[in-house]
């Protein structure tokens, strides 16, 4: 496993012909970070470790002195004591257990807290570009699967591991203080334990992490599927049938490598359980020999099988624990891999501008852009990455790459730009209107504008500051965008309001409401604000979804607002209302709006014109009317039926 640098597609790699399941010291001390803060409660988990295992010794000693001393010499008294302590061990252990467990718990369910928080924040701050090339099943497999299984690592397999070594190290002692010929035949046959859990440790790891992927693969489909624009999807196209056949055959990837994982595992178990059977066999044979020709008592030879047992059971866990161990650590890794993607838009180094009194001034000063990520990242290597889920986080190094020297070229043939050459100008408090033909860049252009991608070349200016140069929170208070696409969270529509300005009154609320023209229909439901609106808004309509987008954005109150189709949705008597509101709430405000319906951006100071990404022409309507270009030609087919094309 080795990191790449180069921009957030770069990532862990998972080096497939290392067969051994090794666990490096950097992951360690990784993962010991995270027990770090629970230290204390390590502690409890190691003392009282050390306690049972210290007590588990005591009652073979006990038989021993029963047999040896007790029965013969017919001693009540230590009967009775004997007795009492065979009772008073196990009880002591078991409260020790439960505090133990306690403690343990503690740390599992913390670490669980700790690595599902810090994924997620880490996400949170993941560019746009990332959850275009990501499938959420995936990260709701690494948020909840992998976690779990990151936090049994330590609260299982690593206790377990800690336990078994000292009680098996204390076990070897007693043995062989007992008797050491019986110990040695006892240890001899090590090497049978050894040799299968080599062969199998690999073959387990290796199943445990397409156990994983299968699973988040399967998890990918349901979230897909199961959501509300999913399930319509299905439902219009009629594919319900082809989607159960998807989702058995994923299902059925899970079943056959869980059913493969638990036969080799039982194989592995069995195989483990003859080689102890063997053991024991052979030094009951030498142990009986020796009870015949009076070497030592029936009770020593009684107290060592019961050791022979305690010695066998730690001995198997200890032979699979390092194939248990690395195998759960492939949980950790799949959760690093996340969480070492670099964060692609990122506050500045240094001290970041803080936008106190904003104006609105924006420019484009030769912004070009393009979705493709970049060859090479701040890294310099020579290799390109690409961020593939449900096989892993994999690396591709780009076939046929030429050397530094020829990147310049190189980059230039093959780049597609989604915008290129942009130049333009708002002034505080103008209103900037976007129009062309789809996929000439719009929407490209109000995605740059609030930060969501970062120009390829270029830079953009808020009031003179590069935007690359501003905190991002203080560019997000100042900015606010209703996208083409409106979403609404599953909650009331004042929720939903709300999460514009938490601290808003109702009064506010409902004076936004008003100017986004959707007050009267709110009023008019049977619980008003308080209507749950469903999974992403679906049980209002588009306009009413996009009317309350209008109003949420316009709670924030941003200086700078991005309008990209904000009507698009809307009958033709809620559009007259909501641009004659518009045209009141953009007073002021910088205002960058996207619209096919050209007659909603008639009146705008300036008009931008884009085709094939880039900016053809700029001006007010009449001035580009009388140009006769693009701008004229769009206007024409949409109002003189007579210019429309057959």
């Amino acid at each position: 496993m080795g990191f790449h640098g180069g921009g957030w597609w770069s990532y862990i790699r998972y080096d497939e012909e290392q067969d051994q399941p090794n666990v490096s010291m950097e992951l360690m001390r990784r993962v010991g970070l995270y027990a770090r803060p629970y230290w204390k409660k390590v502690v409890i988990i190691l003392v009282t470790m050390v306690a049972i295992s210290t007590l588990s010794l005591i009652p073979p000693l006990l038989i021993r002195d029963l047999l040896d001393n007790a029965i013969p010499n017919r001693d009540f008294s230590r009967l009775n004591l004997l007795a009492l302590g065979m009772v008073s061990v196990p009880l002591i252990n078991g409260l020790l257990g439960v505090a133990q467990r306690y403690a343990s718990s503690q740390i599992g369910e913390g670490i669980i807290f700790d690595l599902r928080t810090e994924l997620f924040a880490h996400l949170q701050r993941m560019s746009l570009r990332f959850y275009t090339n990501t499938q959420v099943g995936e990260l709701m497999s690494r948020l909840n699967n992998d976690v779990v299984g990151a936090q049994r690592a330590i609260t299982g397999t690593l206790v377990t591991i800690l336990s078994n070594t000292f009680s098996l190290i204390a076990t070897l002692i007693i043995m062989v203080s007992l008797e050491w010929r019986l110990t040695l035949l006892g240890v001899a046959i090590l090497p049978l334990f050894i040799l299968p859990a080599r062969r199998v440790g690999n073959v387990l790891r290796d199943i445990a992490r397409r156990s994983m992927e299968s699973n988040a693969r399967m998890n990918a489909l349901m979230n897909e599927t199961l959501n509300i624009s999913g399930a319509l999807l299905v439902k219009i196209f009629g594919r319900h049938r082809d989607e159960v056949l998807r989702f058995r055959d994923r299902a059925g990837e899970v079943r056959d490598i869980g059913v493969r994982q638990a036969v080799v595992g039982r194989w592995f178990f069995l195989a483990l359980s003859l080689v102890s059977a063997i053991g024991s066999a052979l030094v009951f044979w030498l142990g009986g020999h020796l009870v015949l020709r009076g070497a030592f008592t029936i009770g020593t030879i009684v107290a060592f099988s019961a050791y022979l047992t305690d010695l066998y059971g730690p001995l198997m866990a200890m032979t699979n624990a390092r194939v248990d161990f690395a195998t759960s650590m492939v949980s950790f890794e799949r959760v690093f891999e996340v969480l070492d993607l670099p964060i692609e838009i990122r506050d500045p180094e240094g001290e970041a501008v803080v936008l106190d009194d904003v104006q609105g001034h924006v420019r484009f000063e030769n912004v070009c852009f393009s979705y493709q990520a970049p060859a090479s990242g701040p890294s310099g290597l020579d290799e390109q990455f690409r961020f593939r889920w449900g096989g892993g986080l994999t690396y591709v190094p780009e076939r046929g790459r030429k050397r530094k020297e020829n990147d310049e070229q190189q980059t230039e043939s093959i780049t597609r730009w989604a915008v290129e050459d942009i130049n333009f100008e708002i002034k505080p408090g103008q209103v900037a209107a976007l129009v062309g033909p789809s996929g000439a860049g719009k929407t490209t252009i109000t995605y740059l504008l609030p930060r969501l991608y970062d120009p390829t070349e270029g830079r953009i200016t808020l009031d003179g500051h590069d935007l690359r140069e501003i905190a991002l929170d203080s560019l997000a208070e100042h900015i606010g965008m209703v996208t083409q696409e409106t979403y609404l969270f599953h909650a009331s529509i004042r929720e939903n309001l709300l999460y514009a300005n938490p601290d808003a009154t109702q009064e506010e609320i409902e004076a936004v409401s008003r100017a986004a023209n959707i007050h009267d229909f709110i009023a008019s439901l049977e619980e008003g604000y308080d209507t749950i609106v469903g999974e992403r808004g679906y049980r209002l309509s588009g306009g009413e979804k996009q009317r309350v987008a209008i109003a949420r954005v316009l709670l924030k109150d941003p200086q700078v607002l991005i309008l990209d189709e904000a009507t698009s949705h809307l009958d033709s008597q809620s559009e007259a209302l909501i641009q004659e509101a518009m045209q009141t709430v953009m007073r002021g405000r910088t205002s960058l709006v996207i619209a096919h319906r050209l007659s909603t951006v008639i009146d705008a100071d300036v008009i931008l014109v884009m085709e094939n990404g880039r900016l053809i022409e700029s001006g007010r309507h009449s001035d580009l009317l009388s140009e006769g270009g693009l701008y004229a030609d769009l206007y024409q087919t949409q109002f003189n039926p007579e210019m429309r094309p057959a």
